[in-house]
């Protein structure tokens, strides 16, 4: 990360809008103002937009607020890991499990290699969004997980909602949407043995404010938290937001498992008494979803009945 330093320091001196010669930032940084040149163009590739004009120097195309670990912090949680240029926070985390402490976070101004579902691509410009993620340890193992995503899905709503947020709903089983456009997602990954301790990992992805160029690298309709809301400047409360969400209902999940989970998801549920297609690994089926079980599997009515549906192979697609 220290190869970044330069580079982050010239975002933190442009991040106000404003335009800065490159022999003002080549002062202030102690280098040349061919070296700023050749950082501004690694900058550029992380998905911000500068404009460089003759006799006035750099500029971004709009103010940026920078990641505070002091603004996201959680006094119930360790202190968050505000990192500035990572692969991806999840794997972050991942590589580091052995030494972290439950309830350990990490968020990141960009990621080079952010993951969706299924192998999936997360589009993650920087200082845009937010890539957030969380270790936990649930002593009860791996059958302790079950649902977990749901859990987590729910708990990103309420931190939502607490900023003012309305009309969101869950795509099972762990999308976030608003009118029907994704406005984030959740990915579980986690390391577990027979007998042992679960170490669960959760990666948190939200639209901040994501500029249009990037509707060509996302195959689904989304919308961002500054369309929502018409605020900007929300991402330091946003992820505060969204760990006091997620500490408590960790430890809800940890004592009562998905069951005070469910009626909840369902009020959220985008396609309850919809028509959807869930593809599955070897096919397609139909019907009408009917929510979500005891487990977290999701219910489909069609001619063979009720069906559950469980497993991270399952994708849905509106009809």
């Amino acid at each position: 990360m220290k190869e970044h330093t330069k580079k982050l320091e010239i975002l933190r001196l442009l991040s106000d809008g404003h335009f800065h010669s490159g022999e003002e930032l080549g002062e202030q940084l102690n280098i040349s103002r061919a070296a700023i040149s050749k950082h501004i163009n690694v900058i550029q590739s992380w998905g911000l937009e500068i404009y460089k004009v003759k006799g006035k120097g750099y500029s971004l195309s709009t103010s940026i607020e920078l990641l505070q670990q002091e603004l996201v912090s959680h006094n119930k949680l360790p202190k968050p890991e505000v990192i500035g240029v990572v692969d991806s926070t999840n794997q972050y985390l991942l590589n580091n499990m052995t030494s972290l402490e439950c309830g350990q976070s990490c968020i990141a101004e960009y990621q080079s290699a952010g993951r969706g579902r299924r192998g999936r691509s997360w589009v993650s410009p920087f200082g845009g969004n937010i890539y957030l993620s969380l270790y936990w340890r649930l002593d009860d193992g791996l059958a302790a997980t079950m649902g977990l995503s749901l859990a987590v899905g729910i708990a990103v709503v309420e931190a939502l909602e607490n900023l003012g947020c309305r009309d969101l709903k869950l795509k099972w089983p762990n999308d976030i949407y608003w009118n029907n456009r994704k406005l984030g997602g959740v990915l579980i990954e986690l390391s577990a043995q027979s007998g042992g301790a679960a170490h669960v990992v959760i990666g948190i992805g939200i639209n901040v404010d994501l500029s249009e160029r990037f509707t060509t690298e996302i195959d689904q309709p989304w919308v961002d938290l500054t369309t929502i809301l018409g605020q900007n400047h929300i991402r330091n409360k946003l992820a505060n937001a969204l760990l006091v969400s997620l500490e408590e209902t960790m430890k809800e999940f940890e004592c009562f498992g998905l069951s005070r989970f469910v009626e909840r998801w369902n009020k959220y549920d985008n396609f309850k008494g919809q028509e959807i297609s869930l593809q599955l690994g070897n096919g397609t089926v139909t019907g009408v979803c009917n929510g979500i079980d005891a487990q977290g599997a999701l219910l489909l009515i069609n001619s063979d009945g009720l069906t559950a549906y469980n497993g991270g192979e399952i994708s849905i697609k509106k009809q």
